[in-house]
């Protein structure tokens, strides 16, 4: 129940709100309480005593004080929901920027179907009990707590009936709360569950279909279906036994008031209209605490989402903002890793370890090797993703962790292999980083990202909808369209992540020309200072125009150099360029170095041996367009 209670902080810009909608049910609450008492005086004193005018002017007060239940009741309900809508928009706020502001690292170990179902319906869980619950949960208070001292007051020994009954019946509901919070807990998680499958099916709706899925993945999801109606039923037979329990014991506790009751009227020690109305106290008194029941399983079940939401609230991130962190000054670009050691999550075997190197400015520096060698991790670690587990990065001097997170990022660039584009218009996806950019910025540069073209033969041109992650546009329209996107922000530092290995030769071309010009090497009007640049790169071409290139294995840095140091002293570097070049070959159906072919100092191919005819420079720049 803590995380509940504690849910109630979102409520504190609509106090006084929810203090009119108290005062409401004070007044409707009252003017139910009333309603017995005149019951009885029309009875003893109008029907018994056959005076009409009393009779007519209590029925008048009743009238009004039905009235004026009615209304205030109506007050209290349309003040209780904008509490309660109030207060959830206040929590899914506060949980969207707890979830921006939580490193990669949460994200990576956080299934994207959990997240979303605590941000919808673990919202309205804790929504229903502060809107409807809390009020339920008050308005019974007032009942019963009003009940019985009029219980008291109208007959003493009647009232310790009631009394002595209904601890027995909050004890049956304590017995089936037990049973059932732990079930509400686990409903929400197979909710989510069912969730995750969901949006991994809709995600991956043209994998499965290209893979014929359909049925495994229907299976999949009628099982996470099942276990989550399977948890319902267990929770709804819990709370069907427990009504009519305790509706047994108001039925039995009626019977003994109206036989005690009853023989009391006859040894008139009791008038009909007290007896009339101590029956309709002791519903009153016992409606509360039917009603407990529903306020039981709504409290269960919010108590359970409020935990939920608040595993994320409290979830700390890895990468933190410190306190008095500096904001970045305009940078030059140089970027220095020293002796940096990083472990994933905290533990197991470091994916880097002792890195160092330097990039100066303007320069580019190439980054190679195999799968998990370390490649990803380095230019995550440069706009401070992720944080670093030993030594430290610098940017112009700077420890990336004594600078605000946004004055060090809104200076990088970013141009990844899986492109992401979001719903809305290609103007807009341009400009995502500075939405205001003026219409002449957008086009030069998409025009620089060789964009413009293909944009401006849409029939919308620049306001054409992209679809749901840029589904309508092919991959190398994407991946330019996210060239301009970088371009216009101008940074000083840029990071390609393998931006043109899932597109054909042609394309590859184009976007080579833009990266180009994005890096600032190739010379534009508005981009003519070079940026310093991290390439990961499966290409020849890039890697032998960059001025550093670095050769990882096992998250070490094996080599160093420039392409031609490298050919001449990298077994390793060697080995990859050469398997880069059979695929290049491949795609341009050149036909592959045979064994005894090495890579020269050029990069050119050259074949071993006496007067060996060699491939040159010239055929291998062929291969490599």
């Amino acid at each position: 129940m803590k995380n509940l209670f504690r849910a109630l902080r979102f409520l504190k810009n609509y106090w006084p709100k929810a203090l009119a909608a108290f005062f409401c049910l004070l007044i409707a609450s009252g003017s139910m309480l009333v309603i017995p008492l005149l019951s009885q005086m029309i009875i003893d004193q109008g029907i018994v005593q056959q005076d009409m005018a009393v009779i007519i002017r209590l029925a008048l007060a009743m009238v009004g004080f039905a009235l004026a239940r009615a209304v205030f009741q109506f007050l209290q309900g349309a003040l209780a929901a904008r509490v309660a809508h109030g207060a959830a928009y206040e929590m899914r706020n506060v949980l969207y920027a707890q979830i921006q502001s939580l490193s990669f690292g949460y994200h990576d170990q956080t299934h994207t179907g959990q997240l979303l179902t605590r941000a919808t319906s673990d919202v309205e869980q804790v929504q229903m009990f502060v809107g409807r619950g809390s009020i339920m949960f008050l308005s019974a208070l007032l009942m019963l707590v009003g009940s019985i001292v009029l219980l008291f007051t109208l007959n003493w020994r009647l009232a310790l009936v009631v009394v002595a009954v209904i601890p027995i019946t909050f004890a049956f509901f304590g017995l089936f709360a037990g049973k059932a919070m732990p079930l509400f807990k686990e409903a929400q998680q197979r909710l989510a569950a069912l969730n995750t499958i969901l949006q991994e099916n809709f995600a991956g709706v043209r994998v499965i279909k290209a893979f014929v899925r359909e049925g495994h993945e229907a299976q999949r999801y009628e099982r996470a279906n099942q276990e989550f109606y399977d948890i319902n039923i267990q929770i709804n037979n819990i709370l069907s036994l427990a009504f009519p329990t305790i509706f047994g014991v108001a039925n039995v506790a009626t019977l003994a008031i109206y036989w005690v009751g009853g023989l009391q009227v006859i040894n008139e020690m009791l008038t009909v209209g007290e007896l009339v109305a101590f029956a309709s106290y002791l519903m009153m008194a016992f409606f509360p605490v039917l009603m407990m029941g529903m306020i039981i399983a709504m409290m269960s079940s919010a108590s359970a989402s409020a935990t939920r939401i608040f595993e994320i609230l409290d979830a700390q991130s890895e990468v933190v903002e410190k306190e008095g962190a500096i904001e970045l000054p305009p940078l030059k670009g140089r970027v220095a890793f020293e002796d940096v050691t990083f472990r994933y999550y905290g533990g197991g075997e470091p994916v880097l370890k002792e890195v160092s190197f330097v990039a100066e400015p303007g320069e580019t520096v190439a980054l190679l090797g195999a799968t998990g060698s370390g490649k990803s991790t380095i230019i995550n670690l440069i706009p401070r993703f992720y944080e670093v587990t030993e030594g430290r990065v610098t940017v112009d001097g700077y420890d990336v962790r004594d600078v605000t997170l946004e004055s060090l990022r809104e200076q990088i660039g970013l141009v990844l292999q899986e492109t992401n584009l979001f719903e809305g218009t290609i103007r807009d996806n341009i400009a995502f980083g500075r939405p205001e950019a003026t219409e002449e910025e957008i086009i030069e540069v998409a025009q620089a990202a060789e964009a413009h073209d293909f944009i401006v033969r849409f029939p919308n041109g620049y306001d054409t909808r992209v679809g749901e992650r840029g589904v309508t546009l092919s991959g190398g329209q994407k991946q330019r369209i996210a060239i301009a996107r970088a371009l216009l922000l101008d940074p000083r530092i840029l990071i390609l992540d393998d931006a043109t290995s899932s597109v054909d030769l042609a394309t590859e071309r184009r976007i080579q020309i833009a990266l180009e010009r994005l890096m600032g090497r190739s010379g534009t009007a508005s981009n003519a200072a070079p940026r310093t640049s991290f390439v990961i790169a499966q290409r020849v071409a890039t890697v032998r125009d960059a001025d550093q290139i670095l050769v990882l294995e096992n998250g070490e840095i094996a080599a160093r150099g420039t392409h031609e140091e490298l050919v001449a002293t990298s077994g390793l570097y060697v080995e990859i360029l050469g398997s880069q070049l059979q695929d290049d070959s491949r795609a341009g159906e050149t036909p592959a170095p045979q064994e005894g072919v090495q890579v020269g100092g050029d990069g050119g191919v050259e074949m071993e041996g006496d007067g060996g005819a060699g491939v040159s420079p010239a055929s291998s720049a062929e291969v490599r367009s």
